[in-house]
């Protein structure tokens, strides 16, 4: 599956453009789709070099001691860069916490721009699947839920990836 797209609003630092790398994560920040300004549910399909390149230029949304020198370093380190990154629980079809967390790079100025211009491969409106797949969890039908979720897999980490942004 694609990210779906979350445009800044309420909620959310303003000016920056946030992709949900996961469809139950997504779930849980719009509600299955009723959230009032969050009715159309995207799954944005973009190109794995944008996605590289965004978490390469990332800071992450917060200062981990350990991984930046200092707070002052990370604070210019964030001020600067066109992208930032936060790990935020993974969820379930009930759309609980789970143990292990998704990656979410949010993009501003020159990202939001490449994002905008050059990395979208592909927008679906994926507002009834959303639907369908929220009426499934409601009757309590897990599996037939579970079975029309996208097919998501964990994003390879390789030599040379950005370690900035994990610890």
């Amino acid at each position: 599956m694609g990210s779906p797209l979350h445009p800044p609003g309420k909620g959310c630092e303003q000016g920056l453009t946030w992709i949900k790398p996961s469809f139950l994560w997504m779930m849980y920040r719009c509600g299955w789709g009723p959230k009032e300004g969050q009715e159309t549910v995207l799954a944005v399909e973009i190109t794995r070099e944008g996605f590289e390149w965004a978490l390469a230029h990332a800071c992450l949304s917060h200062y981990e001691h350990g991984l930046h020198t200092d707070r002052a370093a990370w604070k210019r380190r964030l001020k600067r860069a066109p992208a930032r990154v936060q790990w935020d629980p993974e969820r379930d079809l009930r759309l609980q916490p789970l143990p292990h967390r998704s990656l979410q790079p949010g993009l501003a100025g020159e990202a939001a721009r490449l994002y905008a211009d050059e990395w979208i491969v592909r927008i679906t409106d994926v507002t009834p699947l959303a639907h369908t797949v929220h009426t499934h969890v409601r009757d309590g039908d897990l599996d037939a839920a579970r079975h029309l979720l996208p097919r998501e897999r964990p994003y390879p980490v390789h030599d040379g990836s950005p370690a900035h942004l994990y610890r």
